[in-house]
């Protein structure tokens, strides 16, 4: 059986205030066209449709006919994320025609999508992102709540998935879910999922599973669980950051075999624009050739800040999108400020005083106008 994995779509994002919807347009119709291409026969997404729990229409409207354009050609598991919200994200999934599957309610934990192919069934189990406020009751199997705890309520939910499966002897089983695994690596441009002081979940909760695929991450990656789950992230389809902007895009190819055996493939997802970051002086970086059609980020190292610095920046890069001025040199902020000493010398005074100022060390032109400066207002006393 053959599977697509993406997750953290993201709708409705903006990039340093930059609408994304025409370039998360883009990736998601290659998304389609590798559908049909590979004859696919499941999309699952792992959670993060949207950006924000109340998402702009556009966004929506882009899901939707995302979802219609995939559904004439294969089935869809959708999940909730962390930036969803589920019942918005759920509502009439019911209403769905069959090969749309829209899973954001707890109390489905348990209850997988049953596929087949020639090697017999596969059951998929959507895992909604589980809140650890809202689901340590609901998911608890006593009176008591669940401790506070992205595990325990992950440790729940699995603990419904084997109870199901364990009637489904020799059926291949795949979880999906929203959740920060312990061997993942983040940038900064996931939201955090903290709770209690802890955020991540144990890959060995997810053992005796043959397939888990993850969302929540924007980094394709596959944290080892140290048994026989192989557990993948697929990570978004665009780059939401310049944290992520070596990373190389792709939407995942899972290959399930008779016997239940896992094979990966990362297919690439063509980026409407590079991401680059630059750093030097202003001449430096308008010397710079190329990135007239990249999103460009800049930090700027000159010891004062250049005249129409964004405007002369953004003439040179068309799709300029963040500036920051770190001139080159500059004392870490917090730094103590040395005691003043009866002793000190007019050209250590200014030197300690520029540098308090400025956060840069002071330049030996401005330690002679310092010094000089002292000497005219204390001549003849």
């Amino acid at each position: 059986m053959r599977f697509l994995h993406t997750s953290d779509w993201h709708l409705g994002r903006a990039l340093h205030g930059v609408d994304l919807l025409e370039a998360q347009r883009s990736v998601l119709e290659q998304i389609v066209a590798i559908a049909v291409r590979e004859r696919i026969d499941a999309v699952i997404v792992a959670g993060d449709i949207y950006d924000r729990a109340v998402p702009p229409v556009e966004a929506v409207s882009l899901f939707s006919a995302t979802l219609a354009a995939l559904a004439e050609h294969t089935t869809v598991i959708v999940t909730s994320g962390n930036h969803d919200s589920a019942i918005r994200l759920g509502y009439g999934s019911q209403l769905f025609r069959d090969r749309i599957k829209v899973h954001t309610d707890l109390d489905g934990i348990g209850n997988p999508v049953v596929l087949a192919d020639a090697g017999g069934e596969v059951a998929v189990y959507p895992l909604p992102y589980l809140d650890p406020d809202s689901a340590r009751l609901r998911l608890s199997a006593g009176d008591e709540p669940l401790p506070r705890s992205h595990q325990a309520v992950m440790t729940a939910a699995l603990d419904r998935v084997r109870t199901d499966l364990a009637g489904r002897p020799g059926v291949r089983s795949v979880v999906v879910a929203h959740a920060f695994v312990v061997g993942g690596v983040a940038t900064d441009s996931e939201r955090s999922i903290v709770v209690g002081g802890v955020d991540s979940v144990a890959a060995e909760t997810f053992e005796g599973i043959d397939y888990v695929a993850l969302g929540h991450l924007h980094g394709a990656q596959s944290p080892r669980s140290g048994g026989t789950a192989l557990l993948s992230y697929s990570g978004s389809p665009l780059r939401y950051s310049f944290a992520e902007a070596t990373q190389a895009k792709s939407v995942t190819l899972v290959e399930l075999t008779q016997d239940g055996g896992v094979q990966l493939s990362r297919l690439p997802l063509q980026q409407p624009r590079a991401m680059v970051e630059l750093t030097g002086t202003l001449a430096e970086l308008l010397a710079v050739a190329g990135h007239e059609h990249d999103w460009v980020k800049v930090v700027v190292t000159d010891r004062s800040r250049p005249e129409a610095l964004f405007d002369r920046l953004k003439h040179r890069f068309p799709h300029l999108l963040h500036v920051e001025f770190s001139p080159a040199g500059l004392i870490p902020a917090g730094s103590t400020a040395p005691p003043v000493l009866a002793t000190a010398r007019p050209r250590e005074l200014g030197a300690d005083f520029i540098q308090q100022v400025s956060g840069l060390a002071a330049s030996e032109a401005e330690l002679e106008l310092f010094e000089a400066a002292f000497n005219s207002a204390t001549a003849g006393s």
